[in-house]
């Protein structure tokens, strides 16, 4: 069993620890507001959940997720990632966010800011191009018809592969996209942004095998 801990709460966040504890594993809760804005979410996830500070959610998780608005990067709490693996799920915004000029300017992806934070942490991008409800309900077992598989990106291997297994335990396939630069083909507005897995107004989404996220990478273009 492993404990992932989520930094971030919101619509990804809470699937990633649905997806997580249903797979047999633990999570443990955070986000910015406070524990006790989420004792009843993890009371409805069960008795494998549990409500934290983002501090204890770092320090408690084998692999750590972070689910925050990019503006939001300089408030985690680096010492407790250091070493860690660590998922990033987030996507910049400008009309969220503010301008980044690192990243209007795209001399930085968003995974390469956050790594300025938390430099000691070893990051995976993952989970930042599929709409959540399509993340629950496209979920397969290995080897069932219809898997679909998710791009990662990162610079360490060891990371990698236990981001890969992790997420392979909840029911999809990953397609290595290469390192924390070029992050960006998986980011907002790029063909495998979404797409593969249908429109949003279709809620149960449909599978995208390996193929169609490695040529939906392939298409990305700046």
């Amino acid at each position: 069993m492993t404990t992932v801990g989520l930094i971030g709460s919101g619509n990804i966040g809470i699937t990633v620890a649905q997806l997580a504890i249903e797979a047999g594993h633990q999570v443990v809760l955070s986000n910015s507001r406070g524990p006790g804005t989420l004792v009843n979410t993890a009371a409805k996830l069960g008795p494998r959940a549990f409500a934290a500070t983002s501090e204890q959610a770092a320090a408690a998780g084998d692999i750590v997720a972070i689910t925050v608005p990019v503006k939001a990067f300089a408030n985690l709490p680096a010492a407790p990632l250091a070493g860690k693996t660590v998922i990033d799920t987030c996507n910049y915004g400008p009309e969220r966010d503010g301008h980044i000029p690192e990243l209007d300017s795209n001399a930085l992806t968003s995974s390469e800011l956050l790594l300025r934070y938390i430099p000691d942490a070893m990051l995976v991008k993952a989970f930042n191009n599929i709409f959540y409800k399509h993340l629950l309900s496209l979920a397969r077992p290995a080897g069932a018809a219809g898997r679909s598989f998710l791009p990662i990106a990162g610079d360490s291997p060891q990371a990698k592969a236990a981001v890969t297994e992790f997420i392979d335990s909840i029911g999809y396939g990953v397609v290595d996209a290469g390192g924390l630069a070029g992050s960006w083909r998986q980011a907002t507005g790029t063909p495998v942004w979404g797409t593969p897995y249908g429109p949003y107004s279709d809620e149960k989404g449909r599978p995208a095998g390996e193929d169609a996220v490695r040529a939906a990478l392939a298409a990305a273009a700046r």
